[in-house]
């Protein structure tokens, strides 16, 4: 599948990169004081501890898919190296489709590198493996929805600065939707609860709750944006 070759020159391309390592490395970094400073600090029982790590963990994972995905689409044509990719025998969507797998799988295993801290609480305290593993299912799901709207923003212009901006511009009012929810009446509400990007949609995970529609929300976020990336390009490719 020619997909995977552009998965495998991504992938390659964000582990060489002093970027990439910078960004596995503050993220983790975070991720460590966070859990130390707002978790363990806490008076929380087993669960509700394990309940908090997927919270936190959620914030700084979104904002490393943001910037693992800034420079996919920006980069290549800021470099020209775009119009190879455009002459190349395949198609746009392979294009998208690849480069969101290679960024996903750095992303995954970034996220799966934290496991050390649930399992610290799953040694020190009764927290069940379903609730880890649903957990980081939804952080999965998750930062593939953040990666898909980047890489979209990332499709819109040549500058990586102004992909972050736009994908911040899309993603901020998207998450504090479940605040204006509580300044609206029924059923209006209930619908901006339901469409928030984390609120609603990912407390079933953290709290270790496997809720198809919240799995089939975040899946139907990732191809949406994915589909609009490639629209993009491909209206681009015809200019």
């Amino acid at each position: 599948m020619k997909a995977m070759l552009i998965a495998r020159r991504e992938l390659n391309a964000i582990v060489r990169s002093p970027m990439g390592a910078i960004i596995i490395s503050v993220t983790l970094l975070i991720n460590g004081l966070l859990f130390y400073n707002m978790v363990l600090t806490e008076k929380l029982l087993s669960g509700q501890v394990l309940e908090q790590f997927f919270y936190y963990t959620s914030g700084p994972m979104m904002l490393a898919a943001v910037a693992l995905s800034m420079r996919l689409l920006a980069e290549e044509r800021q470099n020209g190296t775009v119009i190879l990719l455009n002459t190349s025998p395949i198609s746009d969507a392979e294009i998208i489709l690849g480069k969101f797998i290679g960024a996903f799988v750095v992303l995954m295993i970034m996220v799966l590198l934290t496991l050390y801290m649930p399992a610290l609480i799953l040694v020190n305290g009764k927290v069940s493996v379903g609730h880890i593993a649903v957990g980081y299912l939804g952080l999965l799901l998750l930062g593939a929805s953040v990666l898909a709207i980047g890489i979209f923003a990332s499709s819109l212009t040549r500058h990586q600065i102004i992909a972050v901006v736009i994908a911040a511009a899309i993603l901020v009012p998207w998450l504090v939707l479940w605040k204006l929810a509580q300044l609206v009446d029924s059923p209006l509400n209930k619908f901006l609860n339901a469409f928030a990007l984390h609120h609603q949609n990912f407390r079933t995970f953290q709290t270790g709750v496997l809720r198809l529609d919240s799995v089939v929300y975040y899946v139907a976020v990732t191809f949406f944006f994915l589909l609009a990336a490639t629209k993009v390009l491909e209206a681009r490719r015809w200019r």
